[in-house]
């Protein structure tokens, strides 16, 4: 195997059990342009929350490509996906985030699977930028204690790998409230901003310079037209 071959990554054994639902979800914005800076996405369901408004505010400087899963890295398919998104452009930047759906996911084996995610996004994507971002807050202190020891994994792993965090939890944590989520896990408007905001923040210095991008829609839409 080589040593981008996500076989040579994934882990051997888990003891994972699925949820009741697992989905996926994945856009690939202008994917005709594979000359202007591309950033892709990785997450789940917050990720599928903001992936929007990170398009629009970036909409002349980047195109977008967003993974949104339930899977947690252990899952045995968690890295044949990931290997199919990575499969799909080049990429100026990558955010990887993983965690919401592995709070009860055996710690070992979630740090273990998240650490040989992040090699392997390195391994194949040698010349993309990559970024862990961490899981933002849950309304939920008793949950939300475990996205804590979940992101300090991740800050450790960043420290061992020098590569940058994008800190989505620590400006978002005085806002998990009711006042500003939905539920336990999502967010309203004002706060998706937010995320936006800082995530695009964080990508403005880390993506070259081209021309104003001209982004462009499908009538193919899985629910109708993509302006």
């Amino acid at each position: 195997m080589s040593a981008a071959d996500y076989r040579a990554f994934q882990p051997e054994n888990t003891s994972r059990e699925r949820e009741n639902i697992e989905w996926t979800i994945t856009y690939a914005f202008n994917a005709r342009d594979n000359v202007s800076p591309r950033l892709l996405l990785i997450g789940d369901s917050i990720c599928h929350g903001y992936h929007g408004k990170v398009r629009e505010k970036l909409a002349e400087r980047a195109n977008i490509t967003y993974w949104a899963t339930s899977k947690c890295v252990t899952d045995p398919d968690y890295f044949r996906e990931l290997d199919f998104i990575l499969d799909g452009a080049e990429y100026d930047l990558i955010s990887f985030n993983n965690g919401l759906h592995s709070l009860t996911t055996d710690r070992a084996e979630w740090q273990n699977a998240y650490r040989a995610a992040a090699e392997f996004i390195s391994a194949k994507k040698p010349d993309a930028l990559l970024t862990l971002t961490l899981c933002t807050p849950l309304s939920d202190p008793k949950r939300n204690a475990v996205v804590d020891e979940l992101n300090a994994y991740i800050r450790l792993l960043a420290e061992e790998k020098n590569l940058p965090v994008l800190d989505l939890n620590t400006p978002l944590a005085p806002l998990a409230s009711e006042e500003h989520m939905r539920d336990v896990f999502h967010w309203k408007a004002p706060a998706i901003e937010m995320q936006a905001d800082l995530i695009c923040a964080h990508a403005a210095d880390r993506l070259r310079t081209v021309g104003k991008i001209i982004q462009q829609g499908s009538e193919t839409g899985h629910d109708g037209a993509v302006k």
